[in-house]
């Protein structure tokens, strides 16, 4: 990576009230990197907006429905990343994966930080975030898949619930804890057009049934963006 990306990015002590370290140490951490695009959010309260999406690879969950080939990525390093992500006239970033709680963040939003770059992540909540490390948190929990998992996110600015049938009551003790909250009908490729459907409108019909919630639907796809 050239020179002057990274000393465009030794700013990255600025960021020191994050969590001290190394700023060149900083810059040398890797993570494993699934892919890096600019394109429109296409779910949730920030639909429609640019982003910048950098995508983990690995996760500690296995959903039906994951659109995520998450087991296959390539070893990134902070500068790697940075050189990516400079090419786009956008300053939203959201770290998606796979589960991006699964790394130790803090290098990376460090020198993002100290960029001014606005950090948001869509987690399955299975993993605390540390205090001050996002801007936004989006929880998707997996309750309805994985009952005996328990939730340690439980505060954020959103959430993502992706509705297949289950009981609405699973969330009750978490939507206190959070500004917006969401229903997502999940989709499944291997079921008919019929379930598909049936599935949308039971997930329509909660919405208009439980004050607070709203219908978030997968736009990206829609729109063969993602």
């Amino acid at each position: 990576m050239p020179q002057e990306v990274i000393d465009e990015f030794t700013a990255c002590e600025i960021a020191g009230e994050f969590r001290g370290g190394d700023d060149a140490g900083d810059l040398a951490t890797t993570y494993p990197i699934v892919e890096i695009f600019h394109s429109v959010q296409g779910e949730g309260a920030h639909s429609g907006s640019p982003r910048i999406f950098i995508r983990f690879g690995r996760c500690n969950l296995r959903c039906e429905w994951c659109d995520t080939n998450f087991d296959e990525w390539k070893d990134f390093t902070v500068v790697d990343i940075l050189g990516e992500i400079m090419q786009y006239d956008c300053q939203n970033i959201v770290f998606t994966g796979g589960e991006p709680a699964l790394q130790d963040l803090w290098p990376l939003a460090r020198c993002l930080k100290a960029r001014e770059y606005h950090l948001s992540i869509e987690t399955n909540g299975t993993i605390e975030l540390p205090e001050g490390l996002i801007d936004w948190v989006c929880v998707s929990p997996k309750d309805q898949l994985y009952p005996d998992v328990g939730i340690k996110q439980r505060s954020g600015d959103e959430l993502k619930v992706v509705f297949c049938g289950q009981d609405l009551s699973l969330y009750d003790e978490l939507i206190d804890g959070f500004d917006h909250l969401f229903l997502q009908p999940c989709y499944f490729e291997n079921e008919s057009v019929e379930w598909n459907g049936q599935n949308f409108q039971a997930t329509e019909s909660l919405v208009k049934a439980n004050l607070g919630w709203r219908l978030s639907l997968q736009t990206q796809k829609w729109l063969g963006v993602l």
